[in-house]
């Protein structure tokens, strides 16, 4: 008790900084952990296609192919029913997780899985296929459609598909399948403006979504990519292309902390130096004496 009452104050400054510094810290490690889980998702799929064969691809691509033929002469489904519900989340799912694929954004350093529909608890983590677009397995009458968050504390997922510019580029990977997005067209629209999210005759979109602006989401930030090839043509997928991110944020974290720390501990070292300086003149009093 002694102790404690002779060092509250070093003591409450502690505290005090290391919840500073935790708060501060908090949406830059909990993106990373984020994100370094969703590239192990990433890097899992990948596994799982590597080990399949080309004959093991055929019948699910078909399928896929059949689904986005029934959608280019029907239109996207914006309301499915139960059953149809039920037979969009078997298609692409070689997993059994709700995966079909990942999405990669170099430009700003995006890697999410892409799973089956736009439930919240999928748009916490990573990006949601809409139900009812295209499947991402490309042709001519496709019109993909991705969402993701913007401006989660726990999650940058899609927010800096603002920064996106027209000319660049992201790919879809779907088992052996890349296929390469150019931007052609950034919308702003109110939310339920549908007419920019539409399939077109011959036409091989990817079109992207999240809210906008940051925070207040009152309307819909749509980037449009058409598809063009990539350098290396189609290029197949490997698992050993899959790299999990490292442990570069560490260091980050660990500076202010230990900056606060050595700030507290000039702090608690400058008052008992005055405590000193008080006690002493009162003691060598008493010794002349």
């Amino acid at each position: 008790m002694k102790f404690l009452k002779k060092n509250w104050i070093t003591i409450l400054l502690t505290i005090l900084a290391l919840g500073g510094a935790g708060l501060i810290a908090y949406p830059t490690f909990s993106d990373w952990w984020n994100s370094f889980h969703q590239s192990r998702a990433v890097a899992s799929y990948a596994d799982k296609v590597a080990n399949m064969s080309v004959a093991d691809y055929e019948p699910i691509f078909e399928s896929a192919d059949a689904y986005n033929e029934g959608l280019a002469r029907s239109g996207i489904r914006w309301t499915m029913t139960d059953e149809e519900r039920e037979a969009y989340n078997k298609e692409l799912d070689i997993t059994g997780t709700g995966i079909m694929g990942y999405i990669n954004i170099p430009v700003i350093d995006v890697l999410y899985p892409i799973y089956h529909g736009t439930n919240e608890s999928v748009l916490q983590i990573a990006t949601g296929h809409i139900e009812g677009s295209s499947l991402p397995v490309g042709g001519a009458g496709t019109h993909t459609i991705i969402s993701g968050h913007t401006g989660l504390p726990s999650a940058k997922i899609f927010t800096n598909v603002r920064d996106l510019v027209v000319g660049d580029t992201w790919t879809i990977t779907v088992l052996n399948r890349t296929l390469t997005y150019e931007v052609d067209q950034i919308l702003i629209v109110e939310p339920y403006d549908l007419s920019s999210l539409q399939i077109e005759k011959d036409k091989d979109y990817c079109t992207l979504v999240t809210c906008w602006p940051e925070r207040l989401n009152t309307h819909r930030l749509l980037v449009r990519g058409h598809r063009v090839e990539n350098e290396q043509g189609e290029a197949a997928v490997v698992a050993d292309a899959m790299q999990i991110r490292p442990v570069y944020i560490a260091p980050f974290i660990a500076a202010p902390v230990l900056l606060l720390l050595i700030l507290i501990m000039l702090l608690s070292t400058g008052h008992r130096s005055r405590e000193k300086k008080r006690k002493n003149p009162e003691q060598g009093g008493k010794k002349a004496a």
